[in-house]
């Protein structure tokens, strides 16, 4: 063999490892910027993203909310990638094409990403009345060939068994609707779909399927519910809004007079990203409106943000805020964040209000 050969073939080895080792590599990843999740009552993975997206290696979530701790634990790109549960080419066999035991992961869509929200477990459950709404979210503006919700029947526990097709009961359901005719919110379209239903009590579960129009696109998603009474509507808070749990760092900086700090705290990081805190207090006069602005050594690349309306020009973050928590009273607090790639740096933050 002459020596070029043996040069040649050292070098495709060397490249067919690293190929092999960036594929095997596993990083967290910012939610998809596309596609949409039942965000009432929360599905799994979204309910695990809002309640602990902001702090989810805090060691609380293990007891306080364990499923959700075994979901992060398993794969934390099932809560960031919280819209993109889905199959492709299911041509409306969706029994087909899902076994029993993995209806809520689509069955094992993407595996092993959606697998551990199978598992079977006292999952954090929305209480709601015998008259409720589910509320799905498409960020994309998919609309819908037909839209399903299934309750599981009172037979059911599924805080120990495995959800099957012949657990549910398909209880609404739209047909082909344009995103047109859905509600426009922060960051794309809803639509709800009322639920009517009679003596129903105790844990259950509802499955919705979402036949997108662009595409042969199915989404599944799995909300665990407990009927305690009444009529339920679903939370008016966009989407996209993470839990609104301060970061682990507060503010040190004291109110202004008759204006408004900025605190900037770092909630996790990771390689290749990070998720940046930012908590906004007004001085001694309530304020109507804010706006903060993150100078940075050099310009950041932000991937998504929540509770604010953000901007990147140059060096410079500018985030104001949205219709929901610009009133701030005095010495009050709000917050937003944002996802972030490459390594987090400490900007200057500063806030100006309108009073």
């Amino acid at each position: 063999m002459s020596s070029s050969l043996r040069t040649r073939i050292l070098i495709s080895a060397l490249v067919g490892a690293v190929v092999a080792a960036l594929a095997a590599t596993v990083l967290p990843a910012g939610p998809a910027s596309a596609h949409g999740n039942v965000t009432g009552p929360a599905s799994r993975n979204y309910g695990c993203f809002e309640r602990w997206g902001t702090n989810h290696q805090s060691p609380d979530m293990a007891t306080q909310d364990p499923m959700c701790w075994q979901a992060w634990q398993a794969d934390p790109n099932a809560m960031w990638n919280w819209n993109g549960l889905y199959r492709e080419g299911v041509a409306g066999n969706h029994q087909a094409a899902i076994p029993d035991g993995q209806l809520c992961s689509a069955g094992h869509t993407q595996s092993p990403r959606y697998n551990a929200l199978d598992t079977v477990g006292d999952w954090r459950a929305t209480s709601v009345g015998n008259n409720f709404d589910v509320r799905l979210f498409d960020g994309a503006l998919h609309g819908a060939d037909y839209v399903r919700v299934y309750v599981t029947k009172p037979s059911f526990n599924p805080v120990t068994q495995a959800l099957k097709w012949s657990d549910l009961e398909l209880v609404s359901q739209i047909g082909n609707t344009p995103a047109a005719q859905w509600t426009q919110v922060t960051g794309g379209v809803r639509i709800d779909l009322p639920v009517r239903l009679t003596g129903r009590t105790g844990r259950a579960m509802t499955y919705t399927i979402w036949q997108a129009s662009h595409m042969d696109q199915s989404y599944y998603f799995c909300s665990d519910i407990n009927f305690s009474g009444g009529t339920t509507t679903p939370p008016t808070t966009p989407p996209t809004t993470p839990p609104t749990t301060p970061p682990t760092t507060p503010p040190t900086t004291p109110p202004g007079a008759g204006t408004c700090t900025a605190a900037y705290a770092v909630s996790s990081q990771w390689q290749g990203g990070y998720q940046g805190a930012v908590t906004v207090t007004a001085g001694s006069t309530a304020i109507k409106s804010w706006t903060v602005t993150l100078t940075y050594p050099s310009g950041p690349s932000v991937q998504q943000a929540w509770n604010a309306t953000v901007a990147v020009s140059g060096s410079t973050l500018t985030a104001t805020n949205v219709s929901y928590n610009g009133t701030v009273n005095a010495g009050a607090s709000t917050s937003f964040g944002f996802l972030g790639s490459g390594t987090s740096t400490t900007p200057t933050a500063a806030c100006t209000a309108t009073v």
